[in-house]
């Protein structure tokens, strides 16, 4: 009995009317109330606009992996990390920015992350060679750390009947960012070139730099605490080696002593990294006893899962596209059609995420997430199965991008209920950094797949399109499992 009222205590907390919080804004404008639902009206814009142009700009790897590939005289393994390294750089960075812009210093550390941005977008756009073009791509990964910061303003500044899906809407911008991303940089990539793609990167982050700069409000709640530098270097480090690993291992060779030394040093620092995060004195990096909470958990593992699987889907897709018609498994269209495949894929994601209120007349919060799961495995199956004609892909695509928008609508809604607002900052950028370290190891795991099963020339296979297109469906089977199995364990919320 004590441990349930525990845990009712802790469900409630969030909805505690005495929380510390921002006041709405209507009420420090000092004018009418239609003045202050403008004004949260434009912030919200912002919010929006901030969380999409950093996805579309994070997104601008993808489909233009084969051609700078061609561009810069790299295979296509080394080329694919153009998108591994933003989504590790934003994974890495989640939590520093987080809990930087935490309190009073939100504002100022959204606009300085933005800044980053654009001068990321512009030293990826300047033709300086491969390795300046990465660090660039590293420099445009940080605006995917912003996000969370955008979902804790609108916690915060929005009244409690419009704040679930102002935060559903920006947890979803992950996936239609890069929906609208994809076909814009291969229109752009087929007439221009690659680095006009990055320099119409540079002006949009520009463009959201102002619009954040006019509309988002100062916060004057103080907080207090260092940053972890040190836990985002373990965090980093331990990460990255493992995608490196990921990524190498069909060049070291599975008995090579590189592999498992390289995989023992990847689980040593994420160890390491777990008992300095559940020791270190003061506010930690990443709470991880918040992001192992009941009701939490769930949609934390899911979202690692999740996001694999979303980009396994995407890189597939698109290099089955683009690959000519003379290799077996290649459909021969342009850059542009390669990029128009993520139209669907979004606008299916969008649907999936306007269906959720409707779904969850006759299901419970906690069976939102392993549903839209099972739908992106029953479109990596599709692709699986069926992949020789463009209709066929396209339906793929639809499917998952249902299932996608599912899963991650329900994400952040799961984890609110169960987290007090001053930690929903943390609480959001721990998910995200498992979101986004699923994107880099999704994108990375099929080029692996795909050149395990590869000819012994080293060219490419049908057979390995669909051994990655299953291993996609698995990761996404399991993702289900997982959220299923932990949402059973999650208290009930009350509504009172």
């Amino acid at each position: 009995m004590r441990r349930c009222t525990e845990r009712n205590a802790v469900t409630e907390a969030p909805h505690d009317t005495t929380e510390v919080r921002t006041p709405p804004l209507s009420g420090r404008t000092g004018r009418s109330g239609s003045s202050g639902r403008w004004r949260e009206r434009a912030v919200l814009a912002a919010l929006i606009m901030l969380a999409s142009s950093t996805a579309v700009v994070a997104s601008l790897g993808a489909p233009l992996v084969p051609r700078i590939a061609e561009a810069e005289g790299v295979s296509l393994g080394n080329a694919q990390w153009v998108l591994t390294v933003t989504f590790l750089a934003g994974a890495v960075t989640a939590p520093l920015i987080g809990r930087a812009g935490s309190g009073r210093h939100r504002r100022p550390v959204i606009l300085a992350g933005l800044a980053v941005v654009v001068l990321g977008s512009v030293l990826a756009a300047l033709p300086l060679g491969f390795g300046a073009m990465l660090l660039g791509r590293v420099m445009q990964g940080l605006g995917l750390s912003l996000t969370p910061l955008a979902i804790a303003i609108a916690r915060d500044i929005l009244p409690a009947g419009r704040r679930e899906a102002a935060i559903a809407t920006l947890s979803l911008t992950t996936v239609t960012g890069a929906g609208l991303g994809y076909p814009i940089a291969s229109l752009i990539v087929s007439h221009f070139g690659v680095a006009a793609a990055y320099w119409c990167g540079a002006l949009l982050s520009a463009l959201t730099l102002l619009a954040c700069a006019l509309t988002i409000p100062r916060h004057h709640e103080r907080e207090d605490g260092r940053l972890d530098l040190l836990g985002a270097a373990l965090l980093g480090g331990g990460a990255g080696t493992l995608l490196l690993v990921i990524s190498q291992v069909h060049d070291w060779g599975v008995r090579s002593a590189v592999t498992p030394a390289m995989t023992a040093a990847a689980v040593l620092l994420l160890g390491v990294w777990a008992w300095w995060t559940l020791r270190v004195v003061g506010r930690p990096l990443v709470d991880l006893r918040l992001a192992l909470r009941p009701g939490v958990l769930g949609a934390n593992v899911t979202a690692l899962l999740a996001g694999c699987g979303m980009y396994m889907m995407v890189t597939i897709a698109v290099l089955l596209v683009q690959a000519p018609t003379g290799t077996g498994y290649g459909l021969g269209y342009s850059v542009v059609m390669a990029g128009m495949m993520l139209v669907p894929y979004s606008i299916a994601s969008v649907l999936g995420s306007k269906a959720s209120p409707w779904l969850l007349r006759f299901i419970s919060p906690d069976q939102l997430l392993p549903l839209g799961c099972l739908w992106f495995m029953l479109g990596a199956l599709s692709m699986a199965c069926f992949r020789t004609q463009l209709w066929q892909l396209l339906l793929s695509m639809l499917i998952s991008g249902f299932g996608s928008g599912c899963s991650f609508a329900a994400m952040p809604g799961l984890i609110v209920r169960f987290v007090p607002p001053k930690e929903t900052g943390s609480a959001m950028s721990f998910n995200m950094i498992l979101r986004y370290l699923g994107f880099s190891t999704g994108s990375t795991l099929v080029l692996t797949i795909l050149q395990l099963f590869s000819a012994p020339s080293g060219a490419l296979t049908d057979g390995g399109f669909t051994a990655a297109a299953l291993s996609a469906a698995g990761v996404s089977g399991l993702a289900a499992v997982v959220a299923f199995w932990l949402g059973r364990a999650v208290p009930a919320v009350s509504n009172g």
